[in-house]
């Protein structure tokens, strides 16, 4: 059991990559810096800025919320140089439908939401694929993410054109996945891939659909919430925590611009309100997002519509967190019923095949 470096409390959900306990992260007792002291050793051993980097001499990138000044011949927090990015690491591969998403159990692919205009099928799209387009770099540093291995592609990965992946949509292809990593740093590619790749399609369905952490510029949320709604897509918001100090121990990065952004999304439900143009989702990490977290998170989506569909993602040990435990039954049914006691009244539990039972000892199947 790991303890905290505040409270001096101990237990088997406090990280010791983080360090803190939710209770003093809670309180406004761990500082900023002492937060950010966290994270510099992954950002290090894979060669990237400890901090988003402000040289005098750089280029100012506003493409995320870090806003790095990016000097000659260095790279911004998310390990990419400056400039516009149309030449992007990324790769792609195809899914059949309906796939794992996180929208699966509302969109257009795994539902036949907005049939006949924006679906193939009434019901899911079977025979139909995804496009499921990865990019390698990311604007925050997750310590629990899935997808570490970015990282390493920021070194090796190979550069594609939007050209490029635009030609691999083919006539069996009915939506396009954008995610990583995270699409934010890299979104150029990905709107000017969406925009080839719908020209291509010469009227059919295509839909475009990003999966974000959010903290792309607010402008260039616009263009991704025209062609969303335009194509019969959605975006999928990953709030990672309702509270500033919680979101920068798990991430290294403040959720404020991801909170603006989703309220910005939100207000263009009424052009479209079905089949859903934005959902959210929340990963259930032991020790730091519980009952109170998700509920703070599903207030906040209810003010902005009380429609979003919500879903709660099981946790599994991964990356700096692997000492935790996975999600639990109990935890992921406190969860549930908090967000829908919010307000909410399109709340779902996803990966319930990760669920372990409350003392984190065997696993458990939830129906």
């Amino acid at each position: 059991m790991a303890r905290c470096s505040v409270c001096h409390g101990q237990s088997s959900v406090i990280a010791r990559t983080i360090g803190f306990c939710l209770t003093c992260l809670r309180s406004g007792k761990v500082t900023e810096g002492q937060l950010l002291k966290r994270h510099r050793p992954f950002r290090s051993s894979f060669g990237l800025p400890e901090t988003p980097p402000q040289d005098r001499r750089g280029r100012l990138c506003q493409i995320c919320s870090n806003e790095c000044r990016i000097g000659p011949g260095s790279v911004g927090y998310c390990g990419l140089p400056w400039g516009y990015r149309l030449n992007a690491v990324v790769s792609w591969y195809y899914d059949p439908l309906p796939t794992n998403c996180v929208a699966d159990w509302v969109c257009p692919a795994g539902t036949g939401s907005g049939y006949p205009k924006y679906a193939y099928r009434p019901g899911p799209e079977i025979g139909y694929k995804n496009l499921a387009v990865f990019y390698g770099a990311c604007s925050l540093n997750c310590l629990f993410c899935q997808n570490w291995h970015y990282r390493l592609d920021l070194i090796r990965g190979q550069r594609r054109t939007p050209e490029e992946l635009a030609e691999a949509v083919d006539e069996r292809t009915s939506c396009i996945c954008f995610f990583g990593g995270d699409p934010t740093p890299q979104l150029p590619h990905a709107i000017a891939s969406a925009r080839k790749a719908l020209k291509m399609s010469k009227g059919r369905i295509l839909r475009i659909c990003f999966e974000t952490n959010g903290t792309m510029h607010p402008r260039i949320l616009e263009t991704i919430m025209e062609l969303v709604l335009e194509s019969g897509g959605c975006i999928k918001f990953d709030l990672k925590a309702g509270n500033d100090a919680v979101h920068r121990a798990l991430t290294g990065v403040s959720n404020q611009r991801t909170l603006e952004n989703f309220a910005k999304a939100s207000s263009y439900i009424r052009l479209r309100p079905e089949p859903p143009p934005v959902v959210a989702s929340t990963l259930l990490v032991p020790g730091y997002v519980d009952a109170e977290e998700v509920h703070t998170i599903a207030q906040f989506i209810a003010s902005c519509d009380r429609t979003i569909p919500y879903r709660l993602l099981a946790f599994h040990p991964a990356f700096a967190l692997s000492d935790l435990p996975p999600t639990s039954r109990q935890h992921a049914e406190e969860c549930f019923q908090a967000a829908c006691e919010a307000g909410l009244t399109r709340v779902s539990v996803g990966n319930v095949h990760l669920l372990w039972d409350d003392h984190y000892r065997t696993r458990t199947s939830v129906g």
